[in-house]
């Protein structure tokens, strides 16, 4: 086999084998537990309200996210953060 061919057929494996790498990859989740905990830390109770603002975070409703946790007893500023820690990757 010529040298160009094989340095041919090698970055065509690397090549497929890095493309199969990104596909089989798990899809970034969003943070709902720290959301939670953050509305928690800030004088909310863990309750489904909550939880479901912080999935409205999720998907990028901020409003909508800090405005349920505002009515669950989060003050304005913790809920803010709260909401944007929903959008964040877990750590």
């Amino acid at each position: 086999m010529r040298t160009s061919t094989r340095i041919a057929g090698a970055l065509t494996g690397l090549t497929l084998t890095l493309g199969g790498a990104v596909l089989a990859a798990p899809a970034v989740r969003a943070d709902i537990p720290a959301c939670t905990r953050m509305a928690e830390l800030a004088g909310a109770t863990a309750s489904d309200s909550v939880t479901a603002a912080c999935s409205r975070g999720v998907v990028g409703d901020l409003q909508s996210c800090v405005t349920g946790l505002t009515g669950a007893g989060v003050a304005g500023g913790a809920a803010t953060g709260a909401c944007r820690a929903a959008a964040h990757e877990p750590r």
